[in-house]
């Protein structure tokens, strides 16, 4: 069996020299590395940006949604969005396990993977269902799972496809879990979103009762969906690319005080100055967002003169699987809305 190396370079066709993510073109034959792991696939969750990104092309339409879907993974041997460079995740049973493979992984398990979909090495053989309210996929397929790979065997408490939903977004709660302090005020623009409401909620156990949290929908809709959950201090409806309009409100809510972190989990370009004007001088702004571009944040911080500190999209941190899933269990009525939506 052919050795292979921990980060998947070994599957890398072009550019030779990168590592899977940002490579153009993987090899996706399904004969294993001696550390690899098979995966039949049952469901792939895409990244929102990417589905919304689909979606739009596809104008909604199903057939076409699958077309899109297939020539991306035909072409490059993974599900990695061209327009957004990212991919989501999957969920699926263990067929094979390659003998230099280091992990209690063994044939059976069902697990969902916590990388992206952007380097995993996929083969669809038949698209099965979409579900476009929920970004979710149901395929019949198979995938590779790296050496350095990290992933979840699934709870038994939770519904699948709930819980795939929610590790999907792992990443957002766990970093607010870790960015917010007691007393601190936070923005949570998109809040209510999958990934925003789990940011809600640990932001406002983090938080406090000295802190504050102000709830940005993108509709009036999603944020009275955030509102009737408590989740928040103060919520209200905005377009996330009119940055004016939002500093201007988180102004006057915060007294001119400003946010001390603000998270972006909306799925759209150019909303980078509505989280940089939100936050205050020293504060954090977090881009959970896939949409965001690092360079527009960058430059147009620079321009309006804040020195803000920046998280850029990452969606790994430490613990961050249990934590989001703990969320649902401490929640009842979160877990309720997301059974209602994604199970």
């Amino acid at each position: 069996m052919k050795k292979g190396c921990p980060f998947g370079t070994h599957r890398v066709i072009s550019p030779k020299g990168v590592l899977p993510q940002p490579a153009d073109v993987i090899d996706n034959t399904m004969e294993i590395y001696d550390n690899e792991v098979l995966i039949d696939v049952q469901t792939l969750n895409v990244d929102s940006a990417s589905f919304t990104q689909i979606e739009r092309q596809a104008n909604g339409d199903i057939e076409e949604i699958k077309k899109i879907m297939m020539g991306i993974v035909a072409k490059a041997g993974k599900h990695k969005n061209p327009v957004t460079g990212s991919g989501g995740m999957l969920i699926g049973t263990i067929k094979e396990v390659g003998p230099a493979y280091e992990g209690d992984l063994k044939v059976g398990d069902k697990i969902a993977t916590l990388v992206s979909l952007s380097l995993t090495p996929l083969v669809i053989e038949e698209i099965l269902a979409v579900r476009p309210d929920i970004d979710q996929v149901d395929i019949k397929g198979q995938a590779i799972l790296f050496q350095s790979g990290i992933y979840a065997v699934l709870p038994k408490d939770l519904p699948e496809t709930l819980a795939l939903s929610v590790l999907d977004v792992a990443g957002a709660p766990a970093q607010t879990a870790k960015l917010v302090k007691s007393g601190d005020t936070v923005v949570v623009i998109g809040g209510g979103g999958k990934s925003g409401l789990l940011c809600l909620y640990e932001a406002k156990k983090r938080a406090g009762v000295t802190g504050k949290v102000i709830c940005i929908g993108g509709s009036e809709k999603s944020t009275d969906r955030a509102r009737k959950l408590g989740l928040a201090d103060e919520y209200f409806a905005a377009d996330a690319t009119d940055a004016l309009a939002i500093y201007n409100k988180i102004y006057d809510l915060t007294d001119g005080k400003l946010a001390d972190v603000v998270i972006n989990c909306v799925n759209i370009e150019n909303t980078e100055m509505a989280s940089i004007l939100a936050c205050k001088d020293d504060g954090t702004v977090y881009f959970f967002s896939m949409a965001t571009s690092f360079t527009k944040a960058a430059l147009g911080a620079e321009g309006v003169g804040k020195d803000v500190n920046m998280i850029v999209g990452n969606g790994y941190c430490k613990g961050h699987a249990a934590i989001s899933l703990q969320v649902l269990r401490e929640c009842a009525p979160l877990k309720e809305l997301f059974a209602e939506m994604y199970a």
